[in-house]
């Protein structure tokens, strides 16, 4: 009899989440310092624990701030895997950084992540003041399954008219969650992601197969792109998700949303975090780049 979709996410939840949590020894920045502290915001789906990021340098007047949201196939609750590029972006675009550890599958399904991203980038925009950043000046972005996040909160903002972000980056984005995984072809012979393991965060992420063509899960799947923010979109030459970034990216443009979209060669997905290192770096400083231009205006 075969295991679950449930039995199996909470196994790679428990297999996958101390490797994800490792990050190349040369991709750590450890030259950069570490400014951080604790926070915890109240959503409509429980509360949510961050970490902010503080930059290492005084800004002087309050740092514009910038949203994560780590990787993880919508299963693995790891956001320390993120902690080399909140600290290389809290440096280089001296914004405020806060790390998002959102809830995760399949003991938290859809809404409930996304329900927590929004609430929590609302709550940012909004609560600059009290806590040393200027939430007018806002950016957003995430990795793997934080990107698909972040497509869906930059939606919802734009449909709740409740904050403008001036930029969103997607790593790497599951845009797709209708189509089959083994319809999604690699150059490669055994990239990173199995559809098996995609069939597996899909169905822990999203169990009722009627959500997943919906906008707020599978962004590629929308016809109305106009008025979304800015995008930086970062794709991998060797990643069974290289093609549907791709294809967003093309369909923002198209919408009239200004896109900055890169291509790194020869690489697959999560190599921002196992490298290749000279790829790695340079995603992270386009990233960090990205962030510092769209806030700094």
């Amino acid at each position: 009899m075969p295991l679950s979709p449930k039995i199996q996410a909470r196994g790679i939840q428990l297999l996958l989440g101390r490797m994800m949590s490792r990050v190349h020894k040369d991709l750590r920045f450890t030259d950069i310092p570490k400014r951080t502290e604790a926070l915890s915001v109240e959503t409509d789906a429980g509360p949510v624990r961050c970490t902010v990021y503080r930059p290492p340098t005084g800004t002087g007047t309050p740092a514009p701030v910038y949203v994560n949201f780590h990787g993880g196939g919508f299963v693995v609750g790891r956001p320390e895997q993120d902690d080399h590029i909140c600290r290389y972006i809290a440096a280089t675009a001296g914004c405020v950084v806060i790390n998002v550890d959102y809830a995760t599958a399949p003991q938290r399904p859809f809404p409930a992540a996304l329900t927590q991203a929004y609430d929590v980038t609302a709550w940012v925009a909004g609560n600059g003041p009290a806590h040393g950043w200027d939430g007018s000046r806002l950016a957003l972005g995430g990795h793997s399954a934080g990107a698909n996040l972040t497509a869906a909160v930059c939606r919802m903002s734009r449909d709740r008219g409740t904050f403008s972000p001036r930029l969103q980056i997607l790593d790497s984005a599951p845009l797709d969650q209708l189509a089959d995984p083994a319809t999604k072809r690699s150059l490669i012979a055994k990239p990173l992601l199995s559809p098996q393991l995609m069939r597996v965060f899909t169905a822990a992420y999203v169990p009722d197969p009627a959500d997943r063509g919906d906008p707020l899960v599978s962004p590629a799947l929308a016809d109305d792109l106009a008025g979304l923010p800015p995008a930086l979109v970062i794709t991998a030459e060797h990643d069974r998700l290289r093609d549907e970034g791709d294809a967003y990216a093309k369909a923002l443009e198209a919408a009239g949303v200004p896109v900055t979209h890169r291509v790194f060669e020869a690489v697959d997905h999560y190599f921002t975090h196992t490298g290749p290192v000279p790829e790695g770096k340079a995603a992270i400083d386009l990233m960090a780049t990205a962030v510092r231009d769209a806030l700094s205006r």
